[in-house]
């Protein structure tokens, strides 16, 4: 007989919580809580604690832990369904793309962390049942934990997410990550602290975030949690009718000497639950909240078994994974607890279901007292260093700087990092280090913050354009190269070693716009740069020599007159009328001195040429350019000048200005240092991306398709995405260029009609048919650069036959392996299954039906899902793979059966308790 358990751990907790009330134990601890607990009621107004009223742990407000958001309480028709206090109220964050709490720990611990959320209609807007989709990100620290998944969910039911951890730091984050989809928000946060021997496989990279935790028998108590279990976990009680047999004992049950690991109570072990005789075998299976995907976790089982019946008893049975043998011939000791895992080993069981089964030679069906069921949590995402870490919380304290994105980790992940931080992820073992600082025109007052001056890294730090005032600190910093402190209130004296440095050429100081350049005279209280090595020439040069140079500058200026006479007349061609758009207008002569008269070529194309450049400030630019020639036949300029002056987002190229000449129109780009994603990929094997690279790269793209799509209104189509037009920054952030023929078109309409326009091989076979754009166009150019990001090969391949990349794909996997399509410079160093999830994603994204295609949103969801498993599959597991002894033929086919939901006999019963259903189906073969 197998008996099937379905648990829905995080659904119907109110139940939970309200027969918790009736049935909690009597007695109660109230006054201080157990040292190192944290108990946080996420919006509560009242600022003074109180203690709960059924485990007696004192709750505290948030307002200590968390900066931003917004105190909200459920609205009136939820109040009187609420069985505690903490799901009266909540946090929400409309604002930021994340939001952090902060909480104190120590350094290497071990924690529970429980987060609970309760929607209860807070804004009146019954979000989770208008059927829109309403989900939004979780994270630990630096890295992603869950989604917490509220389509179609009662507002007045509890999701509660948990996790096993080791702090990095003396503080543990726990971060609300908005996807675009509803505002986030939290109910409470509550932080136990474990014992350092239990759970030996959770450690710096690997967290277990819970699937299911249950306690076998009959009990009372529907959920046993503190003061019964010391550190807080809930055990959800299951108990069952014939043919399951509920044992008991008052005996103390206790963990084998030496075995620590799991600290079950002695009152959790002193129950369990068996079959009747005539039965031969018990399936344990957790059924998850609808809303995640257990079929794309990794699971941990932990099995607690104590023989509490008869004096001698004979009980022996194997444990089985879907059909894979993990323990074999096991009996349990009688009143001690056998606690079995393998050693931390993850298992892809997407029906989460484990058999027990009797052995030949036991006369008595299997037991179980407990279970814990557990996720894998991938850990990889490095924590920004921790100096600097502290030095620019202190810097953040001493401004008061209250940016809302300003919480959390500052440089991780890549995506979430801190606005006007640029930081060093160069070295993949190594925490990321924080080296460039820009703060300018953010309001800052005081004197300058020294925590700067402990950044050993840090390489460029401007202040400029703010309110500071005072001396100088000794930035006595061997990395620091810029020092922009220009437009303030500073003065003297400058500091020797900053002048020292200076006057070496190793540090450009800006100190223009500041008192102290009333008093001294010097370049660097000059708007111009100058060249000191240059100008110390100059000045001992004797006069031949000096006549001899402006002799051969007036020879080189003639020469150069010729070859560019015609040019020096556009000066004179200026338009009158300016496009009316935001932006900066730059006029020929403008762009003759930050190109340096046009000398540095950085690119060349159809539309023009592109120029490297440096504006008045420094920041270095890229000027595409059309002369005259191209002028005529140029469409695409004003359609991108319009474009960009109206969308901002951190994966679309930023447009500084525009020149608007008669014989001669350009843009002026951010300069992106890593060129394009077609060179980087396709470039030869001095340098290539890897994975997990290329993941982030392809969701920076996806991100920025989605901001066009989704947030501007009306919605943009790009219609040339193509790995050229992917630009990449220094950090290899990816970024969206060349607008040249995007268009936009009102959500009335499903689509406009306009002659065929892109790259031949991105170019969207339906739209390229019927000349009717959607954004559907812009998800299959992007399904072709994800191809080509996985494969790094051209578009079209020639072995011996032509293909078009998504047919060598289809090819390749029809004739063999999905490896065979990998860019072999990776050289395997990717994980199997992720690979496989992106390629299924981009064949979906070049379906030759755009109906058939995910939209930009669906697209950046899934590859944030697979980021952090791709990040962290370096991590070896610690336990071999246990060998498989196959069960009977026929034990297979019923077992299979079993956890598909297909019984041969009706001995169905349903529990009444969280709307899950168990279910008693006869197993033959005893």
């Amino acid at each position: 007989m197998v008996i099937n358990f379905m648990c829905w751990p995080g659904t119907k907790l109110a139940w939970i919580l309200a027969l918790l009330l009736n049935l909690v134990i009597t007695i109660k601890v109230y006054g201080q809580p157990p040292s190192g607990f944290i108990s946080i009621d996420c919006g509560l107004r009242n600022s003074s604690s109180y203690n709960d009223s059924a485990t007696g742990l004192r709750f505290d407000a948030d307002a200590g832990f968390v900066q931003g958001g917004m105190r909200k309480q459920i609205s009136q028709q939820f109040m009187a369904a609420a069985f505690n206090e903490q799901q009266k109220t909540l946090r929400s964050f409309p604002r930021g793309s994340r939001n952090c709490y902060t909480l104190p720990s120590t350094i290497d611990k071990k924690y529970l962390l429980r987060a609970t959320f309760t929607y209860g209609n807070y804004d009146g807007l019954n979000k989770t049942l208008d059927g829109s989709l309403f989900l939004f990100g979780l994270h630990i620290s630096v890295n992603s934990w869950a989604t917490v998944n509220l389509t179609n969910w009662d507002p007045s039911e509890v999701v509660w997410n948990e996790v096993l951890t080791v702090a990095p730091s003396n503080s543990v984050s726990v971060c609300l990550v908005n996807f675009g989809s509803g505002v986030p928000f939290i109910s409470s946060l509550e932080l136990r602290p474990l014992e350092d021997t239990m759970y030996p496989f959770v450690n710096t990279s690997v967290s277990i975030s819970l699937l299911g935790r249950t306690r076998y028998g009959n009990v009372t108590d529907f959920i046993t949690r503190y003061p019964t279990d010391n550190y807080d976990r809930f055990w959800r009680s299951f108990s069952t009718l014939f043919p399951g047999m509920n044992l008991n004992t008052t005996n103390k049950v206790e963990s084998l000497p030496g075995n620590n690991f799991f600290n079950i109570p002695s009152v959790i072990m002193q129950n369990a639950l068996s079959v009747d005789m005539n039965y031969s075998g018990i399936i344990v299976s957790s059924t998850a909240h609808a809303n995640l995907d257990t079929k794309s976790l990794q699971l941990l089982p932990i099995f607690h078994f104590a023989e509490i019946n008869g004096s001698n008893p004979n009980r022996r049975f194997d444990i089985y994974s879907t059909g894979e043998l993990l323990f074999s011939d096991f009996s349990p000791s009688r009143f001690q607890v056998d606690s079995m895992h393998q050693n931390g080993r993850f298992l892809r069981n997407p029906n989460a279901s484990f058999l027990l089964k009797k052995t030949g030679s036991s006369t008595l069906p299997p037991l179980i007292n407990a279970e814990e069921l557990y996720w894998l949590v991938r850990m990889d995402n490095l924590t920004t260093d921790s100096e600097d870490v502290k030095y620019m919380i202190e810097a953040k304290n001493h401004y008061n700087l209250t940016r809302i994105n300003w919480n959390g980790d500052p440089c991780s992940p890549r995506e979430y990092s801190w606005e006007g931080l640029t930081c060093d992820y160069s070295k993949s073992n190594q925490n990321p280090r924080i080296v460039s600082v820009n703060l300018s025109a953010s309001g800052l007052k005081g004197g300058l913050a020294v925590s700067f001056m402990n950044m050993v890294s840090l390489e460029n730090l401007d202040l400029s354009h703010n309110n500071l005032t005072g001396a100088i600190p000794d930035y006595q910093l061997k990395s620091l190269k810029i020092l922009n402190l220009s437009h303030n209130q500073l003065v003297g004296p400058i500091p020797d070693s900053i002048l020292q440095r200076f006057q070496a050429g190793l540090l450009d100081l800006r100190l223009e716009g500041n008192p102290i350049c009333s008093k001294v005279k010097d370049t660097y209280c000059s708007n111009k740069k100058k060249n000191i090595i240059q100008t110390m020439l100059i000045t001992v040069t004797v006069p031949v020599v000096l006549v001899s140079l402006l002799v051969l500058m007036c020879i080189f200026w003639k020469l150069c007159w010729k070859g560019k006479s015609d040019h020096e007349d556009y000066a004179m061609y200026e338009e009158e009328t300016s496009l009316h758009v935001d932006l900066r207008r730059f006029t020929y002569v403008e762009l003759k001195l930050i190109t340096n008269d046009f000398q540095s070529i950085i690119g060349k194309g159809g539309f023009g040429i592109v120029y490297h450049g440096k504006l008045e400030n420094g920041d270095e630019v890229a000027i595409k350019v059309l002369m005259e020639t191209s002028i005529a036949e140029s469409t695409d300029f004003l359609p991108e000048v319009q474009t960009l002056s109206k969308v901002h987002h951190k994966n679309l190229v930023t447009l500084k200005g525009y020149c608007q000449n008669k014989k001669c129109l350009a843009l002026i780009y951010d300069f992106m240092s890593r060129g394009n994603l077609q060179q980087l990929i396709r470039g030869g094997d001095d340098y290539s991306l890897n994975w997990e690279q290329r993941l982030h790269i392809a969701l920076d793209a996806a991100q920025g398709l989605e901001y066009l799509h989704e947030s501007c209104t009306p919605s943009i189509v790009h219609r040339d995405v193509k790995t050229p037009n992917i630009l990449l920054d220094k950090n290899l952030v990816g970024i969206i260029s060349d607008f040249g023929l995007s268009r936009a078109f009102n959500d009335a309409h499903t689509h406009i009609s306009t002659v065929a326009a892109g790259t031949l091989g991105y170019l969207d076979p339906e739209y390229h048919a019927t000349f009717q754009l959607t954004v559907k166009t812009d998800v299959y150019s992007f399904g072709i650069v994800l191809l080509e990001i996985i494969t790094g090969q051209p578009l079209v391949l020639m072995e011996p036959q032509t293909f078009h990349l998504p047919n060598w794909v289809r090819h390749k996997i029809a004739m063999g392996n999905i490896h065979d399509i990998v860019d072999k410079r990776l050289l395997d160093q990717y994980d199997a299954s992720s690979l496989q999830s992106v390629v299924d994603l981009a064949m979906n994204c070049v379906e030759h039906a755009a109906i058939n295609r995910p939209t930009m949103t669906k697209v950046v969801s899934r590859l944030k899902e697979l980021l952090p498993v791709v990040s962290t599959e370096k991590l070896s597991v610690s336990a071999s793979t246990s060998s498989v002894n196959p069960m009977d033929a026929e034990i297979r086919r019923q077992f299979q059966l079993t956890i598909s939901g297909v019984s041969n006999e009706e001995y169905s019963f349903r529990s009444g308790y969280t709307g899950g259903m168990s279910e008693l189906i006869p197993l033959s073969g005893r």
